[in-house]
Order: C-alpha cells, then sequence, then structure tokens
C-alpha cells in the first residue's frame, strides 16, 4: 500500500503556505517521521527544494499519476526540528493561523542573517623551513610575503584582519602562502554573546527549609514520572528565583538543559545576573531588543550545546535545545506570555505541550498566580506549592487605600494625595527611595464619576464601556453603545470623564512638588533604545535616583532593597478596561506594587490611591489576600461564563471597506447560529475591535463561548472551510484568539 507525506516547503518564502503530497518511497518508507527534513521535487523541471512533512496518511488526494516522489530524508535536520515542526503543528490547530506561521515562530527563519565568521592564518611548516623560505623572498625582493612569513615566525596564529589592516597585505598575498603549503587559513564562527564577561562570578545560594522542601518534592516527582506541571504560589520577596535556581541546577547535573521564561524585557537585567552569578558562562539571555545577528548567535550557541540555560521573555521557548529538561515561567500570570501576532499561542500552554513531547516538566511561579493556573492547581491538574513568608522574615508592606472621592470633596484635585506626600516627604527626608506606579498602558478610556467613583458599564456584558470620539461609549464585547452624558447618573456630579494623565505629566508635577528629588522615568518611551531598561534601572539600583516614576514595567519582579515606599497614582485605571480579567489584574498589579516596598531592613508602606476602595480586587491586594481575591473572582467567572468557567474563543475580521466588513461579520454570525445551535455554543457580537480601524482597514470581533475546548477547536476548524468556501467571506481577513488577554 502506497503512503504519502503532506510536506511545507521552505517556510522562508510566504507563497508557498500551503502542503504538497509526496509518495514516499519504498526504501525509506519506514524512516520517515512527522517533523522529518526531506528534500523533494518541486516545479516541472529538475529544481528541488528543502522541506517539513507535516503529516503522514495513506490517502492520495491527488490522481495519482500526479504524485512525485520525495527525494531524500536530510539526516542533520531530525531529531530537534521534528519535535519543533510538531509544536507548530499543534499551535496551528489551537490558535489558528497558517502552518507557515506556526513554523516561523518555533523555527526562525535565520538564512536572513549573515553569519559572523573570524578568520585566523596558521602556519604549517617548521621554523627551519620558514627560514628557508624567508632567504628565498628576500632574494627575490618579495617584501609581502617576506613580512607575513616574519610575522607567522613570531606567532604561528594570526588574526586575518590583524594581517589586512595592520600589515597591510593583501589577500593574494596571503592565498600565495596558502597554496605554497606554508600557511593554512581557519575560519570559525564569532558568536555575539550580549553578557559583559565581569558580571560572570559564582555565587553560592543556600535554601531555606521550605524552599529545599519544594525542590526535593519536584525532582522526586519527576524520578516516579509525575510529570504534571508545578504552580509555585510564593509572596513577594519569599525566595522564588531561589527555587528556580536550584531545580536548574539539578537538571543541568542530569545533563540537561533549561529554559526561563520572563514576562518583561525590563526583567531581563537583574533576572539574569541572579542566573550568571549560579551558572556562569552556561546562561545566556535572548529577547527583542538584541540584534538580528546577536539572537540567531544565541540559537546557533544553544545549538552547539555551548549554552545550557536560555532566559528571555515568549519567544525564548523555542531555543533549540536537544535535550530539554526544565522551563520555568516566572510571574505565570503576565498577560505578555499571550502573543499579539498570529498565531496568537500563549506561552504557558504551549510550553506544557513542548515539555511533554520533550520529557521535560514546567515549573511556573507567581505571588499572584492567574485564575486558570491557580484553578488547575486546585483540581490537581497541576501540582501546589507554596512559600508563605519572605526569605529574611521582613513584613509585608502596610498598605493603606485613599479614598479619592474624599481628596475631591476636600479641595485637592492633583494626582498626589495629602497622605501620598507625606509620606514621599518623610522618605526624601530619611534619604530612602520611593516608586510611583501609573497603569496607563494600552487601555481605551473609561468614564467615571470622580465624585462618587460610579463607572459606566455595558448592561450585558459587565465590563466598563469605553470612550470613543464624538462621546460614543462602546462595549467591546456586544457591540452595545451609547452617548456619554454630562452628567453621572448615580449622583449628578459634573466631575465625570476620562482619566488622561501620563507619566510625564507625573514626573512634572513631582519636580515642582518637591525640586530637591532625582527623578527616573521609566515607560515605553524612555526604554526605546537597545539598554534603555539596564541604564535605568542600574541607575536607581545604585541610588543615583530617589524616585522612579513609570508603567507596568516598574513593579514586576524588581528587588531594589532601599524602596520602602510605592505609590499606586490610580488603581482604576486598570480596573475598568473593558475587560473581563480587569478586575484580576488590578488585584496582581497592586500586589506586585506593592511587593517592591520593604524587601530591605525598612519597613514598606504602599499608598493605593482609587475611586473604587471598596472594590473586592483592592481589598485583597490591600489585604495581601490571594484567596480572599480568588474566591469572589471565581464566582464572578462562573456567572458570566468566562474563562476559566468556560473558554472564549475570539474571531477577529478585519477588511478595507466598512459596509463589506459589517455585510461578512453579519454572514460569518449567521451560518455560525445555523451550525452551533445543537451544541449550545454562545456566539456574541459582532462588536468593533477596541481599535475599530487601523492603518485604513475596519475591524470587528465575534466571540464564541463553550465549556468544551475541542468543541471551539472543531468550530473554529469549521469556520477556516466556510471561509474557503463562500465568496462573502473569502474577501476578508480571519484570525482567532483562544482565551483571548489583550485587546484587538
Amino acid at each position: 500500500m502506497a503512503r504519502y507525506a503532506n510536506v511545507i516547503v521552505d517556510i522562508s518564502m510566504e507563497k508557498l503556505d500551503k502542503t504538497f503530497q509526496y509518495r514516499i518511497p519504498e526504501e525509506i518508507r519506514e524512516r520517515v517521521t512527522e517533523g522529518m527534513q526531506v528534500r523533494v521535487p518541486f516545479g516541472n523541471g529538475t529544481r528541488t527544494l528543502t522541506g517539513y512533512v507535516v503529516e503522514l496518511t495513506d490517502i492520495c488526494e491527488f490522481e495519482p499519476s500526479r504524485i512525485k516522489e520525495l527525494s531524500e530524508i536530510v539526516e542533520k535536520g531530525m531529531p530537534l526540528e521534528g519535535q519543533l515542526i510538531a509544536l507548530a503543528k499543534w499551535m496551528r490547530r489551537t490558535y489558528g493561523g497558517t502552518m507557515n506561521q506556526a513554523l516561523k515562530t518555533v523555527l526562525p527563519v535565520r538564512k536572513k542573517v549573515q553569519e559572523k565568521t573570524r578568520k585566523r592564518l596558521i602556519r604549517k611548516i617548521s621554523t627551519d623551513e620558514a627560514k628557508k623560505y624567508l632567504e628565498l623572498f628576500e632574494r627575490k625582493h618579495q617584501t609581502a610575503r617576506l613580512r607575513l612569513l616574519a610575522a607567522l615566525m613570531d606567532t604561528p596564529e594570526l588574526d586575518y584582519r590583524l594581517v589586512s589592516e595592520q600589515l597591510h597585505l593583501s589577500a593574494p598575498t596571503v592565498k600565495k602562502l596558502e597554496e605554497m603549503g606554508i600557511l593554512e587559513i581557519e575560519t570559525v564562527m564569532v558568536f555575539r554573546n550580549p553578557v559583559r564577561p565581569s558580571e560572570l562570578v559564582p555565587h553560592p545560594f543556600d535554601l531555606t527549609d521550605s524552599q529545599q522542601w519544594i525542590v526535593n518534592d519536584v525532582m522526586r516527582r519527576t524520578d516516579i514520572k509525575d510529570m504534571r506541571p508545578s504552580l509555585l504560589h510564593g509572596v513577594t520577596g519569599s525566595g522564588k528565583t531561589a527555587v528556580y535556581l536550584e531545580l536548574i541546577a539539578e537538571v543541568l547535573k542530569q545533563g540537561k538543559e533549561a529554559i526561563v521564561l520572563i514576562p518583561e524585557i525590563a526583567l531581563t537585567f537583574q533576572t539574569a545576573l541572579r542566573f550568571y552569578k549560579r551558572f556562569g558562562d552556561l546562561v545566556s539571555i535572548i529577547n527583542s531588543r538584541l540584534s538580528a545577528g546577536e539572537r540567531y548567535d544565541q540559537f546557533e550557541r544553544a545549538r552547539r550545546g555551548e549554552v545550557q540555560v536560555m532566559i528571555g521573555p515568549r519567544s525564548a521557548l523555542f531555543t533549540p535545545f536537544q535535550n530539554l529538561g526544565i522551563i520555568v515561567i516566572d510571574e505565570e500570570h503576565e498577560s505578555s506570555y499571550k502573543s499579539e501576532t498570529v498565531p496568537r499561542y500563549h506561552a504557558r500552554e504551549t510550553a506544557i505541550q513542548r515539555a511533554g513531547m520533550t520529557g521535560a516538566f514546567v515549573f511556573m511561579g507567581s505571588a499572584t498566580p492567574s485564575v486558570e493556573s491557580y484553578e488547575k492547581a486546585c483540581g490537581g491538574v497541576y501540582c501546589l506549592y507554596k512559600l508563605e513568608r519572605r526569605i529574611y522574615g521582613q513584613a509585608l508592606p502596610t498598605v493603606e487605600i485613599v479614598d479619592l472621592r474624599r481628596e475631591l470633596k476636600q479641595g485637592n484635585r492633583s494626582i498626589l494625595s495629602v497622605r501620598l506626600r507625606e509620606l514621599m516627604k518623610e522618605r526624601l527626608d530619611r534619604g530612602q527611595q520611593m516608586m510611583l506606579f501609573l497603569n496607563r498602558r494600552g487601555y481605551a478610556g473609561f468614564v467615571s464619576c470622580r465624585a462618587c467613583g460610579h463607572v459606566l458599564k455595558c448592561p450585558h456584558c459587565d465590563v466598563s464601556l469605553s470612550l470613543h470620539m464624538g462621546g460614543r461609549m462602546v462595549c467591546h464585547y456586544c457591540g452595545y453603545e451609547e452617548q456619554a452624558g454630562r452628567e453621572c447618573p448615580s449622583c449628578g456630579s459634573h466631575y465625570i470623564g476620562a482619566f488622561r494623565a501620563g507619566t510625564q505629566q507625573v514626573v512634572e508635577i513631582v519636580g515642582k512638588e518637591f525640586p530637591e528629588a532625582r527623578i527616573l522615568r521609566m515607560d515605553m518611551d524612555t526604554t526605546k533604545n537597545k539598554d534603555g531598561h539596564e541604564k535605568i534601572l542600574e541607575a536607581f539600583s545604585e541610588g543615583r535616583a530617589d524616585i522612579l516614576v513609570g508603567t507596568q514595567m516598574i513593579v514586576k519582579g524588581h528587588d531594589f532593597p532601599g524602596v520602602t515606599l510605592v505609590g499606586v497614582l490610580a488603581a482604576d485605571l486598570s480596573l475598568y478596561t473593558g475587560d473581563y480579567r480587569a478586575s484580576e489584574r488590578t488585584f496582581q498589579l497592586l500586589t506586585q506594587a506593592a511587593g517592591r516596598a520593604g524587601r530591605g531592613k525598612e519597613e514598606g508602606t504602599a499608598v493605593v490611591q482609587t475611586y473604587s476602595p471598596d472594590h473586592y480586587s483592592i481589598e485583597a491586594a490591600a489585604a495581601q489576600n490571594y484567596g480572599m481575591f480568588f474566591e469572589k473572582e471565581q464566582s464572578y467567572r462562573r456567572l458570566m461564563e468566562y474563562p476559566p468557567a468556560a473558554h472564549l474563543l475570539a474571531v477577529y475580521l478585519s477588511y478595507k471597506d466598512k459596509n463589506g466588513l459589517e455585510i461578512g461579520a453579519c454572514r460569518l454570525k449567521e451560518c455560525l447560529l445555523q451550525q452551533v445551535d445543537d451544541r449550545e455554543i454562545g456566539v456574541i457580537g459582532p462588536a468593533d475591535a477596541y481599535v475599530a480601524k487601523l492603518n485604513d482597514i475596519y475591524r470587528k470581533v465575534v466571540y464564541l463561548k463553550h465549556k468544551d475546548v475541542e468543541k471551539l477547536l472543531r468550530v473554529k476548524g469549521e469556520i477556516e472551510l466556510l471561509f474557503q468556501q463562500d465568496a462573502c467571506l473569502q474577501r476578508l481577513n480571519i484570525q482567532f484568539d483562544l482565551d483571548p488577554m489583550n485587546g484587538f
């Protein structure tokens, strides 16, 4: 019986974004597996291309006489690429997009990056032979050859660039001596390492009894093949990183490798240093701020076995390690682990999938675990560990809630409350540091009343309405909209509107209030250049500033012992974002922000300024009580059937013509309602996207909701077929997002 391979050809060529079927020759039939790299004939001539086997089948999709035979297996491309191809296939099915897009995510196209090499000249002949050639060159007045050989007499190995730039010798001269057998030219790869050698200092670590017990239990479970993912719920400052380090050390002893995922590029500097101090030059980093050449080099170093620990954000998950043993996910709750480009994969779920394919295990940690992960941990799907005290016994910070409604009534319209100003002056007088956090990144404006705290919400979805141009307030789940009024519908106050302040304005206000203070600002604008994060964090860590003002990136994972005060200027900016996860994100941000204070010898204080002091997420964050928050948030999710109570599949639609998009979106919903009634799948929308028009392209979204993720994935497949067959839908661009975490 004939056997066939569906092959995707050359992922660097966008136009070949589909599979091609080939018959497998009898002599290699037993050796061909999914994920294998192969050579296949292509086109009408004798041309062959490299491709990857994405599926094996007994079904011939074309006329058998038209099917060509697969040429050969590319032996060097089999083991590791096979795993990653299988991972790409899973990502394609789960998160949508094309197979080519999935492959480019897990197998970055490297041929566009020029390899950096270094040449050196090595003398091949003995000293006595060299002296004879020196006499010959001098006699024939061949001065260039004479100078080169004389240099090789002094130094048997010379850098090629030194020869050309300082000895001013040409390539033909070098070539001639090579042809005469006097020297040989050796070319070696040069890997650009983003690590400064001065930072590679071994450092011993001692664990507490609680930390050591966790390490021992995780390794015991791996010995008995209990490979369930582990979740470490540890309060801020409890020493989660020390546990990661010890687990990695155990894995390295077994000759295996480790990937450490971190949520923000801003964390790379501090996090990486801790790992360098433990593992030295076995560690490397990868992130989007590295040059293309540096990223390529780090992946090649990993592939060659020259590094064993790779640290970085989401993309580090696809490091080509041959013998992966552990994937650590720090701050596992972070939304940045969800890709915002196709395929919109979640690094946590993808890491678990890769670990299952390679025999590795996943270890996650957070002071504020995601609701999804904590529910799985409580249900035994993950194994739950806890660290409930700070590592050196410091008390958790005192959290004070300031009611901004009361501040307004007392005549204070400043962004700084009276209490926060008092504490800031006190810290400056003592020479202590502080951080001011403004959570303004990436959120559409919501409308609230500064007098009573009332927020205008969608009557159908229990999320805040987003303010748009022309005074329209829109729900981005179901499409409901209404016009913004000039008075609060709850108390009649005229103090109703959207919050507009940014970090730059905060710096100006603080600078006028405390002219003697040294202030640093950290946000997307001040860190857009390479090493921008590192320079700001270094300056603050070394005490060259008193106040650090910034967005989310300043409150996640950083350890500054000198910080004794954290001010959260407007907690409501994350609390009312038109997103069902708003309460969870607010609790996480406030808890993480408060956790930056009091990590040294001095006690810490956090001040949370809000118009909603009675909201459960703010009360739970002030109490540092995750259990209290989780219980109430789960009740809300179950009531509204939001993840993890049910799964949500977002179908993103875009098109250049507004009317055409409207017609297509309604057509899609009509088809869905005809197909999914018997499966009890909820269909919500279509509604305008968060950004309804981008670069002259209009955008809409339809949501599907069901408890069984497999049913949603089957519907996703049916939608993909529908878009291939329906003329009204074919012209639209479509993307999928399973359990979305960010706006579209």
